[in-house]
């Protein structure tokens, strides 16, 4: 069963599975913001506004920014967690986030967009597919056969090099560092190639 909610600020949420599923199992949002050029320092500071007060907001479990190539490109992608798809659309509806929002719409090149998806479900999002979604145990496959050889790549190649740059040695450092390039990686290079590779079986 799929459902479709709009809110009165511009973007749309795309919600796939059953609501008791999803509320089981959380829920994430993908926001894009493309950035005008010279923008990006107010961007940042409105940034530093909005989210203390997403992590404030009831059931809120984590948020990551990915942030783009100085120079080279000017989106933003923030990943952000609740624990319920109720709690989630709360937020992505509140008046605090209509708010903010309408006080950075001078600095978007395309209006605010988000898709919000229960637990990895974003990862497996193709164009073609439309809003399908593939069941959980190919899921669950696909993405360990992704990222299983990134944890061990990964690792590998980047602990050297940030000895190199005569980077201490640290456990929670290097370890947040490799996470955060694995992640990185697994939701823009990885999986939008590799589930392309195996959506016969995926989609099947």
């Amino acid at each position: 069963m799929k459902q479709k909610f709009r809110g009165n600020i511009k973007g749309h949420i795309k919600l796939t599975n059953k609501k008791s599923v999803m509320e089981n199992q959380g829920a994430s949002v993908v926001i894009t913001h493309h950035i005008l050029d010279g923008k990006q320092s107010q961007y940042e500071k409105w940034l530093d506004e909005i989210v203390p007060v997403t992590k404030h907001s009831e059931g809120f479990i984590d948020l990551q920014i990915i942030r783009p190539i100085p120079d080279l490109t000017f989106v933003y992608t923030v990943i952000i967690r609740f624990d319920t798809i109720n709690n989630l659309k709360s937020w992505m509806e509140s008046d605090n986030r209509k708010k903010l929002i309408e006080k950075a719409n001078p600095m978007f090149r395309k209006n605010d967009h988000y898709q919000i998806r229960s637990g990895l479900d974003f990862l497996f999002t193709t164009e073609n597919e439309g809003n399908k979604v593939p069941v959980r145990w190919k899921q669950f496959l696909a993405t360990w056969s992704a990222i299983y050889p990134l944890s061990v790549l990964i690792p590998a190649l980047i602990i050297p090099f940030l000895r190199f740059l005569h980077i201490p040695a640290n456990h929670y450092s290097d370890g947040f560092i490799n996470s955060g390039i694995i992640v990185f990686l697994m939701v823009f290079a990885v999986m939008p190639n590799y589930t392309r590779l195996i959506k016969k079986w995926l989609y099947k």
